[in-house]
Parts: structure tokens; sequence; C-alpha cells
């Protein structure tokens, strides 16, 4: 095991040495050798120091089960932080874990340079380790199926946040706030399956507006409403944020979890917001490292089909290591009609300036969706049928299913509906109905955060209506 280790670090430098000659730029690196138990305990959680909660146990148990049954393996895992951590699979052969470092090495300097991570939290494994202890202390003081049940309804609705809220002119009138209040920084409803076209300061503008509250602090108190003046002053979006700021029947510890888990869930935003665009980079520069090192015929082979494997179409669904190496080398070979080097530089420009959703929409060309035989499908009776195979709408339709990370688009109408301190929601509803078996638990969840009865304005069947839950059931009535 030393002279594998010995050997891995000296390749470890090689790769290091070809990243950096091909102009790649990343964070200081820290590899470590996992045995499967504890990086698939890791990838459930999402991070090496999490807390503790039943879901991610159950992911654990799926994913684990999964590797035993080689249906599936995660060679590596990769954190965005500085320096970054990476933690390889023990049991990869010296081929994969030669492939799986100049992968991370570009996964590190995507995380450094793109435009989405630049307001990261890259101490946030320290962080999520605080987090994680005031969890656990609250456990002790209010007792673990107490701070369970709210850390489930609190999960029902981490993913609808806001990230770059320094955008919105209305946000700062009705947060609410205390001079002197130290300031920090799920399970949602899911869309139904769809036809497949194939993380201390988080964010600078949320010192301005989070009020991050503990036992032993004065807790800023949740605004109330003036009678006729609307609340709030427009939609708000960051459902989360509104929550915890204005619920008002909170305990202290209940809404300092609320802040906690928007905080988490905003550090993995960006990497909802690029996973084509951060893995085809670390595909397209991990077969460029690994064809300059000097591989034996066995080793080529290996890595041949390793790398095929990785690129494999997938049958159901897009393949985003394909997808996003595909554009990357479709947009080199554009501009490398001037010279190689304008190629390059441009690559370098997009990997720093783009999301997934402007990467799609700019550089998913007709040749690439024909190369890649993309078509939008949907399932009649019992079977799957192509409906579409014009170029634009299929771009359009993996465009539009990116938007909001996939989820439905949640705004706060009213936090004070029918002047009694219930909680208004509307659904943007762009063509998508909601899943009502998750919008049924989803309000039940909502009720447990804020207290009163919520509604939940939506479309079904092209019609209208309006969802309202006291908590332990929900009524449907249709709007004019």
């Amino acid at each position: 095991m030393d002279r594998e280790l010995m050997l891995l670090e000296q390749e470890i430098e090689k790769i290091h040495a070809k990243a950096k000659e091909f102009g790649l730029d990343f964070f200081p690196m820290r590899f470590e050798v996992c045995p499967p138990e504890i990086l698939y305990t890791f990838g459930a959680y999402g991070m090496p120091t999490r807390f503790s909660h039943w879901s991610f146990g159950k992911s654990f148990h799926r994913m684990k089960t999964q590797y035993d049954y080689n249906l599936s393996r995660i060679y590596e895992l990769v954190i965005n932080s500085d320096p970054c951590y990476a933690f390889l699979l023990e049991g990869n052969s010296l081929l994969q874990n030669k492939l799986v470092v100049a992968h991370v090495f570009a996964h590190s300097d995507f995380f450094k340079h793109n435009a989405c991570f630049q307001g990261s939290n890259r101490q946030m494994v320290d962080t999520m380790a605080n987090n994680a202890q005031r969890i656990r202390e609250f456990e002790f003081l209010y007792g673990r199926k107490a701070v369970e049940a709210f850390l489930d309804a609190a999960m029902a609705v981490e993913e609808h946040v806001e990230s770059h809220r320094e955008t919105k002119s209305g946000s700062r009138k009705y947060s609410a706030q205390s001079k002197n209040s130290p300031q920090h920084s799920g399970r949602s409803n899911k869309f139904p399956p769809q036809a497949n076209a194939g993380y201390d300061s988080p964010y600078d503008d949320l010192w301005a507006l989070d009020v991050y509250v503990t036992g032993k602090q004065n807790q800023a108190e949740p605004a109330i409403p003036k009678k006729g003046q609307k609340f709030p002053p427009e939609p708000e979006k960051d459902l989360m944020l509104f929550i915890a700021n204005h619920a008002r029947g909170l305990e202290p510890w209940q809404r300092e979890i609320l802040y906690m888990l928007r905080e988490e869930m905003i550090y993995f935003l960006p990497q909802m917001e690029t996973k084509i665009m951060n893995e085809g980079w670390a595909a397209l520069w991990h077969a460029r490292i690994m064809r300059e090192l000097d591989l034996d015929g066995d080793e080529t082979i290996e890595f041949a089909k390793m790398h095929s494997g990785v690129l494999q179409p997938g049958r159901m669904q897009l393949n985003p290591y394909l997808l996003g190496m595909k554009i990357f080398e479709s947009i080199e070979a554009k501009w490398s009609q001037d010279s190689p080097e304008a190629g390059l530089a441009k690559i370098f420009e997009v990997r720093e300036l783009e999301s997934d959703i402007s990467f799609l929409r700019n550089y998913l060309t007709k040749e690439l969706v024909e190369e890649l035989d993309l078509y939008v499908y949907k399932k009649v009776g019992d079977k799957w049928v192509i409906v579409e195979k014009d170029w634009e709408v299929i771009r359009d339709n993996l465009v539009g299913r990116l938007v909001n990370h996939g989820m439905p688009y949640i705004v706060v109408e009213d936090g004070d509906y029918k002047g009694n301190g219930e909680l208004y929601l509307k659904h943007c509803f762009e063509g998508i109905e909601l899943d009502l078996k998750y919008l049924e638990k989803t309000l039940a969840h909502v009720h447990t955060l804020w207290g009163r009865d919520v509604h939940l304005e939506t479309v079904l069947e092209e019609r209208p209506i309006l969802f309202t839950s006291n908590g332990k059931d929900t009524q449907r009535k249709k709007l004019a």
C-alpha cells in the first residue's frame, strides 16, 4: 500500500505540472484515498462535515447498494474549497486515479474561475462542521425528534432560495433586521418526469439581509405589516429567507436552522447552475492531460475504456460529461479558424463567464444536436415516442428545464393574506404542472414553518387552482 501511495504521489506531481502547462489554474489541492463506506457517506451528505439527517442515510444506502452490486461507482468526490479537497476511492487502479486526478484539477480550475462561484464560501467545510455541531446541541436541548421534524419541514423548501438578491430593489425594505444582531452568512415540489431532450460569506449582499440568530443573542422580531400595505411589496422568490425573517411562531433555534440550511443551499447553487459546463470542462482536460502522459499499452487500453464509459450517451437522459465536452470542443474548433491560440482563449473565456443556461443557449448548434442525435420524447400510452427533432426546439427545451435549477418557480405573493398572517404563495406556471403528491406534502411542511394556513395558487388542467393547507388537510378550489 505504501508503494502504491508513493507511485500515486509521483503521478499527481506529473499531472499537476501538465495541467499547469495547459493553462489550468486551480486552488492548492489536497488528495485523500478513502474506503467506499467513507466516500459514499460524503457523496450522500454532499460534504464531509454536514449535519445528520435520515434522508442522507437513505441516499447512502441506495448509492452503496448500487456500488456493491457493481451498478454504479463513484471514483472521486471534489469539494469547492480553498484548499480544494479531493477524495479518491480506495481500490481504484493507478490508471483510474491518474484520470480522476486530472479530472479533479480541471474541476478546481472551474470552481476558482467560473463567475457563478465567485461568491462561494471557500471555507464551507468548516462552516458546515459548525452548523452540524449547533444542530447536535439543539438535539440535546430540545430532543432529537423535535429537531428532526423541523429539519424535515425546512429541507422541504431548501431549494427555494435566491442568491443574487442585490438586484431586488424591495428586499431591504421588509427584511427583519437588528443593528445589534450579528449577521451571517430538499425536498421541494418536483416536476413530474419530463421528456428528455436527451457554499463565511457566500454572497456579500447576504450580509446585509440575513439575521443569524442563536439562543444567546438578541433576535430580530419578525416585521408586522402595516394595515393596507402590501407585504412583501413585490413577489418574493426567496421563500427560505422570507419565512426565516417573518414567521411569527418560530423559536430562536428553529430560525437559526433555517438560516444555516439556506446558507448551505446557496453554497450548492453554483454547482446546480453549471453541471453540464463543469463536467464537460473536466472531461475535456482529463482526456488531454492523459494523452500527454507516458502510458504503457495496458494503461492506454484501460484509459480508452474508462474515458469512453464516462462519455457513453444515456438511454433516457443526457450525459453532462459528453454534452459539455462536445460543446467546448465545438467552440474551440470554430474560434481556432484564425489561430489555435484564439480557440483556446475562447474556451477559457466561456469557462469563466457562462452558466449552463447561457452555455446551451449560445453554443449548442444545429450540427451538435444532429451529431449527438438529440430529440424530445414523451410517453404515449405504454410507449415512448419521439415528438420533436427540430434543433432549436430541442435547445429551448433543454434550456427551459434548467431554469430555476429545474425546480418550480414559487414566489410569496402575500405574507399577511386575509389580514391574519396567512401565507399566500404563487406558482409561476410555465406549462408544467406540479406533482400533486409532492405539493400536498410540501404545503404541510410550509405550514409547520409558517405556523398558519398556507395557500398556493397554481394551474391544473389549464385552470387556476388554489390549494390551502392547515397542516393536516389540503383543500383545493377553482379560481375565477
